[in-house]
C-alpha cells in the first residue's frame, strides 16, 4: 500500500491511499477537489471525509463519480487525514492511519468540539490500541511548533531535541514531516506522554486527564501572537503621529 501526500492551502494535507495490487485508491480529506484531481491526473470516485471542518472536506459532489485509474476502496486501514500546492512524495506502508485534527506529530488538536476526557480517550485508549508501527498521517503541518512546545515541557528529552532538529531541516527545505509512527510519538509527544513524571511535573497534575487539560491550555498560549494593528493601519497611525509632530508649534 502506498500513500501519496498532497499539500494544499497554508498547511493542509490531502492524501491518496493506493492499493498497489489492484490499483484502487481512496482520497482522504480532499479539501480542494479541483487541485486534487489536477494533481493526480486521474478521477477519484469517492472521497473519504475524516473531519467536519470546511478546509478539510470537499463540497458534496465535487469529486466526480466517474471511473478512471483511481476508484474508491473501503478496506484501507485509514482512520482520519492534510501542505502547499504540489505533489510531495509517496510513502509505502502496511498500516497507515490518517489522524486529521486528533493526533499531530508532536501534538494534538484543540478542544473546539470536545473535552480533555475525550481527547485523552482518543489518544491513549483508541489510537494507543493500534500497533506501535502504525504510521501517522496528520491533518496539518504543525510539527516544528509542536516540538518547540514539547521541548518546553521536557527540556531534557533527547528524542524531542533530535526530532525538532530534523523537522526544522525538513521545514527549511519545504518538505513534509509526515508520516511519523505511534511508537515515535510515545517518545516525544507530550500528549502521548501524560503518564510520564516529567510531563506531570510540568503541569503540576498527576491525573492523566488533568495533565492533558493543562497541556492543551499551555499549548494554546504558547508563543501566542499578540494583538496588533495590521501593517497598513500601523503605518497610517505612525504617519499621522509624524505629521502631528512636524506641524506642532515650536
Amino acid at each position: 500500500m502506498k500513500v501519496k501526500v498532497i499539500s494544499v492551502l497554508e498547511d493542509n494535507y490531502m492524501y491518496l491511499v493506493i492499493e498497489e495490487r489492484t490499483k484502487d485508491a481512496i482520497a482522504v480529506d480532499a479539501s480542494i477537489s479541483k487541485k486534487f484531481l489536477s494533481v493526480i491526473g486521474h478521477c477519484a470516485e469517492r472521497g473519504r471525509e475524516s473531519e467536519s471542518h470546511p478546509d478539510d472536506t470537499p463540497p458534496p459532489g465535487s469529486l466526480p463519480r466517474q471511473r478512471g485509474s483511481c476508484s474508491a476502496i473501503s478496506r484501507v486501514g485509514c482512520v482520519w487525514g492534510r501542505r502547499s500546492n504540489r505533489w510531495v512524495n509517496t510513502q509505502s506502508c502496511s498500516q497507515p492511519s490518517a489522524k486529521g485534527d486528533t493526533l499531530f506529530i508532536g501534538g494534538c488538536g484543540q478542544f473546539f468540539e470536545g473535552t480533555a476526557e475525550q481527547m485523552y480517550k482518543n489518544l491513549l485508549d483508541t489510537l494507543a490500541s493500534l500497533p506501535p508501527e502504525t504510521k501517522v498521517f496528520c491533518g496539518h503541518e504543525y510539527t516544528v511548533r509542536n516540538l518547540k512546545f514539547a521541548l518546553k515541557v521536557e527540556p531534557d528529552n533527547e528524542h524531542v531535541k533530535e526530532k525538532l532538529s530534523w523537522a526544522k531541516a525538513r521545514d527549511d527545505d519545504d518538505i513534509p514531516t509526515v508520516p511519523s509512527s505511534l511508537e515515535e510519538e510515545y517518545l516525544y509527544n507530550p500528549f502521548m506522554r501524560v503518564r510520564e513524571e516529567a510531563v506531570q511535573k510540568f503541569t503540576g497534575k498527576t491525573d492523566p486527564v488533568e495533565v492533558t487539560r493543562v497541556l492543551r491550555k499551555e499549548r494554546d498560549e504558547f508563543k501566542k501572537p499578540k494583538d496588533r494593528l495590521p501593517i497598513p493601519a500601523l503605518l497610517a497611525y505612525q504617519w499621522g503621529l509624524l505629521n502631528q509632530s512636524s506641524s506642532a508649534p515650536k
